[in-house]
């Protein structure tokens, strides 16, 4: 039901986009920019093949600020808030559902965790949407309609780890801007910290001891590749006169954590990507591929898969009979679910790099990049997206589509049932490395 969520929502935005009302110009978009589109702003991902700003009418970003929304919240969850307004109960389907999506890690009432994610999602958003308009219409002489838009529209987007802009060059123009990247920053943070982990963490914020394996994970390892990125970023490219070299000795370091922060799915740039070092658009690649929380707007494999797989190893190099984190001890079946998804993770962008490659004319590290950012439903790009073939194109919406579902749970929907063993074989120990 989750992968026919998102494949429904993606079919009605292309029907919508490909609507004469939805360009600026009045004409019919061609087929493949409305698919493209849509399932970018379902899949909360950022990749387009036109500008946002200037190819669409305000119709048509209105569409896509929908599709953005709804991909952010979950197909599932819009559709059991849709329930319970309408039926006012929860059948035992759609609460099964509505845990899955939302990733609720016990059997609390779901109807009260789908209200709180609507409800702080719309807070977040309003809050950010304010401190934009007030900045726009007072430093960038927007008027109080334009600049109310834009703060709408990039506050929604940067929340939903979406990175679409009204603005042809992202978020360039306020690179050395603390009141428009800084709320925008952090946004997508806390929109990619993952439900769960924020709920614990409003209520036990103060007390570190008591928070669960999942927000210990997610918070240490998002800080630590917060800050990694920040100085790898910065090293690599405060010569670069293309890239941070351009801005202003005191604006390079909040250049270098923008790019930090919106490599962990977010897509939006405050410098040009295409013009980035070789070592920094692969450290931009691994960021990407770990990509930020569970159960939130990020994508990629998860950073607490991730730490998951740092502590296993830890736990082998150790020799230690069992993983533990924070004095729990994670179950064998964790550890095999975040082996699943970092692998099942790497298959699909090395596939999708593979088929960029044969069916382009792109270098390896542009396809990479293209790849890992679709997969991992980021939306960085290095200038390439719209000059693909459309065969190229149309990989690219099943990176995104994969990426956003989630490759465990695209697996898990694609096997016709759970199979159970009445036997157990015995154990012998193979040769490994």
């Amino acid at each position: 039901m989750v992968v026919g969520g998102f494949t429904a929502a993606s079919a009605v935005g292309t029907a919508l986009l490909s609507l004469p009302l939805a360009t600026a110009s009045g004409e019919r978009a061609p087929l493949v920019d409305a698919l493209f589109t849509a399932v970018s702003a379902v899949c909360v991902t950022g990749l387009v093949t036109v500008d946002t700003g200037s190819y669409w009418s305000g119709f048509g970003q209105a569409v896509v600020l929908l599709l953005i929304q709804a991909g952010g919240l979950g197909i599932m969850t819009l559709a059991t808030l849709l329930a319970l307004l309408l039926r006012h109960r929860l059948g035992l389907r759609a609460r099964l559902v509505a845990q899955t999506e939302t990733k609720t890690l016990t059997g609390a009432d779901v109807r009260r965790v789908v209200r709180r994610v609507v409800v702080f999602s719309l807070a977040c958003e309003a809050v950010v949407a304010a401190v934009l308009t007030a900045r726009f219409a007072t430093t960038y002489d927007e008027g109080a309609g334009e600049a109310l838009y834009d703060g709408v529209f990039h506050a929604i987007s940067a929340f939903n780890n979406a990175g679409f802009s009204t603005n042809a060059d992202s978020l360039v123009a306020y690179a050395g801007d603390p009141w428009v990247i800084g709320p925008v920053c952090l946004a997508v943070v806390v929109g990619g910290l993952g439900f769960p982990v924020v709920f614990e963490l409003l209520r036990s914020w103060r007390r570190p001891s008591t928070w669960s394996v999942l927000t210990r994970i997610t918070v240490w390892m998002t800080v630590v590749l917060l800050v990694v990125g920040t100085v790898g970023v910065l090293v690599a490219e405060a010569r670069n006169p293309a890239t941070l070299g351009a801005l202003a000795p005191e604006d390079r370091l909040l250049g270098a954590l923008t790019a930090s922060v919106m490599a962990r799915t977010a897509g939006f740039n405050s410098v040009d990507v295409g013009a980035m070092l070789p070592e920094t658009l692969f450290l931009t690649d691994v960021l990407m591929f770990i990509g930020g929380g569970s159960a939130g707007t990020a994508g990629g494999i998860k950073v607490t898969t991730f730490g998951l797989l740092a502590f296993i190893v830890w736990a082998e190099v150790r020799g230690e009979p069992g993983v533990v984190v924070g004095r729990r001890r994670v179950p064998a079946a964790t550890q095999r679910q975040a082996l699943s998804v970092a692998l099942l993770g790497t298959a699909l962008a090395v596939v999708g790099t593979s088929l960029l490659l044969d069916l382009s004319d792109v270098s390896l590290d542009a396809a990479l990049f293209e790849a890992v950012s679709a997969f991992a439903t980021v939306g960085l790009s290095t200038g390439i997206t719209a000059d693909l073939p459309t065969s190229a194109q149309l990989v690219l919406v099943a990176l995104m589509l994969a990426g956003r579902v989630g490759p465990l749970t695209l697996a898990t929907a694609l096997a016709l049932r759970e199979r159970t063993r009445r036997t157990q074989y015995p154990e012998e120990r193979t040769i490994v490395g």
